[in-house]
């Protein structure tokens, strides 16, 4: 299991009981996403989360491979090391949602595949799937309701390998209740899309 540095993990308190838990992208770390803290739903607790990896100058959750891989044993340690820091927190939260970019929303995506009853929603900003297949799917794709997930993707985005994003889409669709929003941009966060991420938690 990789372990999550509980010390490094940045938090905003919210209003209500519910916590959204933020992960980055390969090769940045915690600060990067908290500084859209300001602009969520101001019910959300949110904790931004270090990845356990060093990368660069900054972490990753799992090994970076520019094509597929269906090779899942880091990328489950790590998964199975945010599921046990959840377990240690003292609050207990009333539901758990999770916001992933890039990396980390391949990240968001394996958790819900690890425990499929344990999230509320899902935001997978500019991600994809991780190849293979794992026994929590089928539990997944059985959710009635199905797990809510925003599905966002930039038109020039030439840091997600197409055939990951062409592959992922209809895994998503066939696990989730997906809603799938397409920009002009390239790798990043644009304003438009911030606001949808608002726009699904609040609705969520």
């Amino acid at each position: 299991m990789q372990q999550i540095d509980a010390d490094a993990v940045q938090w905003r308190d919210g209003s209500g009981d519910e916590l959204l838990v933020v992960m980055h992208g390969i090769g940045s770390h915690e600060g990067d996403l908290f500084g859209l803290a300001p602009h969520l739903p101001a019910e959300l607790t949110i904790a931004s989360l270090r990845a356990p990896i060093p990368y660069g100058g900054g972490f990753a959750w799992f090994d970076f491979s520019p094509i597929d891989s269906d090779d899942d044993a880091l990328i489950n340690a790590t998964a199975q090391g945010v599921l046990a820091w959840l377990d240690g927190l003292e609050r207990r939260y009333s539901r758990v949602h999770l916001l992933g970019f890039s990396q980390g929303g391949a990240m968001a995506v394996q958790l819900a595949r690890l425990a499929p009853d344990r999230f509320a929603s899902i935001a997978h900003l500019s991600s994809f799937v991780h190849a293979g297949e794992l026994p929590g799917d089928a539990e997944l794709a059985a959710r009635e309701p199905r797990l809510p997930l925003l599905a966002t993707i930039g038109e020039l985005d030439d840091v997600i390998h197409k055939d990951k994003i062409v592959r992922s889409a209809p895994w998503l669709d066939a696990h989730f209740d997906v809603d799938r929003r397409t920009y002009r941009r390239a790798h990043t966060i644009v304003g438009e899309e911030l606001a949808d991420v608002v726009a699904f938690l609040q609705r969520v």
